[in-house]
């Protein structure tokens, strides 16, 4: 048996791969032989390198002659170390592309002049429709139901006639007959036709009747309202109406409840029978009225007032040739441009401009709002405040960045509803280099179709209140009325016309940031965005019921 295994033994040292086991071992420098081991005991220095050198993965042992590659351990090794590295090497090769896109990335726009520079954005499918219409089902509810019985009082029976001015741009004007509407029907009184009251700002002779249909108007509030066209024959003090404090109810608080009304006008009117009220702006609250009250206003908004038809025609006549400018169907976008002198002067914020720009602004600031502007001193942080903010109007190069942020080319179709837009074109060339194709309605139209209409300044407002409420897209650059006005109706109509209300304080801060890259800057502008376009909300607190109609004017579909 001693023999047996004495055989076996030197048959397994004297085998081909023994020997190249023994001999790579040998002509390492990492390795001792394995007599080396059994003959001497390492020394602690040895002892710890030799530890070490066994910490070491398989393969790498390999790599670096400390195991044989031929072994099954270190092919298995092998295997998952090439696999890594081909995984390592795949997400190179794919992530080296958006590593130099966002290394290289052109900044936020740069100006030339008077030019200003941004880059192209591809258009995305859901530029012209509201990208979450498809979340909401709500429809207009605000028409008079047909099982809703009248209450409307006789001629004997009610409580007396109410008349009142209507102040202000052509929007203002239309809240305050829908309030008169209201507090008609809240104290049961006859309404006398609201007369649109002549300004120093306006200088407008428009009535009522140069607008709106006034029969339409009478006839499709009958069952809601009594309605008279003129002050009754009986009453002999007409000039008394406009004149004499007896007959003016006044100091009625910013939106009065409707409860005020009953305790503090009804017993005037009743005593009187006729009596004026003034000032009437914003002189009917929103959530401190019956829901019914608010419902009555939509009414009256979106369904009872309707322009002329000789005003709705021209509207579509406008709106389709925006739609056909490129010698096909194409959509159109209607931006709002606030940025007139009043409005600017108004704001008290601070714009980009030369000095002698800034001196002739503060001079205009101080003759116009002497109270408010007292020495100047106080007025350059506050303006810093309001553009944080958010508060300041967005000038024409702003809203232009927005939207090339938001994906629109420079092939976009823009309707302009606007002023006299403050700095003249020097400050409308940023916008109009971006997005060459604006145009007015006086671009739009010959002198001789708008002849009809530059009789009354609310004509021509009432024109670009319609054609903005046809287009795909409305874009608002800053508060007011108007805005409130079309975004409701829009909404109103149908969730899935795109109204953008842009975000003022997202371009102060980013515009602020001389180191915030274009790919960073379009991705915050498209995120912000996402929720400003348009779609039904809460009615109360957040918004007023122009702007946001849903709570008492929209059910579910």
């Amino acid at each position: 048996m001693a023999e047996l295994r004495h055989s076996t033994a030197a048959r397994a040292s004297n085998s081909p791969a023994k020997r190249d086991s023994d001999a790579s071992a040998a002509s390492s420098p990492f390795l001792a032989s394995p007599s080396a081991h059994r003959s001497s005991p390492l020394l602690p220095h040895q002892h710890h390198n030799h530890k070490r050198v066994h910490l070491l993965t398989s393969p790498f042992r390999s790599l670096l002659a400390l195991e044989d590659p031929r072994s099954p351990a270190a092919s298995s090794s092998y295997r998952i170390l090439l696999a890594l590295l081909a995984l390592l090497l795949a997400a190179g090769i794919f992530c080296a592309p958006l590593l130099w896109f966002r290394l290289n990335t052109p900044y936020l726009c740069h100006k030339e002049g008077i030019t200003l520079h941004c880059p192209e954005t591809k258009e995305p499918l859901s530029l012209w429709e509201n990208p979450r219409a498809a979340t909401t089902s709500w429809k207009p509810c605000a028409e008079r139901r047909s099982d809703e019985p009248s209450d409307v009082p006789s001629e004997k029976e009610t409580s007396g006639y109410i008349f009142i001015h209507a102040e202000g741009g052509l929007n203002q004007q239309r809240i305050a007959i829908c309030n008169a509407v209201a507090i008609a029907k809240i104290m049961s009184a006859t309404l006398i036709l609201p007369v649109l009251k002549q300004d120093q700002i306006w200088k407008d002779q428009t009535k009522f009747e140069d607008i709106f249909d006034v029969d339409h108007f009478i006839n499709y509030l009958k069952d809601d309202v009594r309605i008279v066209r003129d002050i009754p024959d009986w009453f002999t003090e007409k000039d008394e109406l406009f004149t004499s404090i007896k007959r003016t109810v006044k100091n009625i608080p910013k939106y009065a409840s409707a409860q005020f009304y009953i305790d503090n006008v009804l017993p005037r009117i009743k005593e009187k029978k006729i009596m004026s009220i003034k000032p009437f702006v914003d002189r009917l609250g929103y959530d401190n009225v019956p829901m019914e009250i608010n419902r009555l206003r939509c009414r009256v908004n979106y369904h009872a007032l309707k322009f002329l038809p000789h005003i709705e025609e021209m509207a579509d006549k406008l709106a389709a040739r925006m739609r056909n400018r490129t010698g096909s169907v194409n959509p159109y976008m209607a931006l709002h441009l606030r940025f007139e002198k009043g409005m600017v002067g108004l704001s008290f914020c601070d714009f980009a401009g030369m000095r002698e720009e800034k001196m002739m602004m503060a001079a205009y600031r101080q003759k116009e709002w002497p109270r408010r502007y007292k020495n100047g001193s106080h007025l350059w942080p506050l303006a810093l405040q309001k553009r944080k903010e958010g508060r300041c109007p967005l000038e024409p190069g702003e809203i232009a960045v927005i939207l090339r942020a938001l994906g629109y080319t420079s092939g976009t179709q823009i309707y302009v509803a606007s002023g006299q837009v403050y700095g003249g074109k020097n400050r409308m060339a940023p916008l109009r280099n971006m997005f060459p194709n604006l145009v007015t309605k006086e671009e739009l139209a010959s002198a001789e179709e708008m002849a009809p209409f530059r009789r009354h300044v609310t004509s021509l407002a009432a024109l670009d209140f319609l054609v903005c409420l046809r287009s795909d897209v409305f874009v608002m650059t800053h508060g007011g009325n108007f805005a409130k006005l079309i975004i409701g109706a829009r909404r109103y109509a149908g969730h899935r016309l795109k109204s953008v209300k842009p975000d003022k304080g997202l371009m102060s801060k980013s515009l602020g940031d001389p180191d915030m890259g274009w790919a960073s800057f379009a991705e915050d502008v498209v995120v912000s965005h996402r929720t400003r376009t348009g779609l039904p909300e809460p009615t109360f607190p957040s918004y007023d019921l122009w702007e946001n109609p849903l709570t008492p004017c929209m059910c579910r579909a």
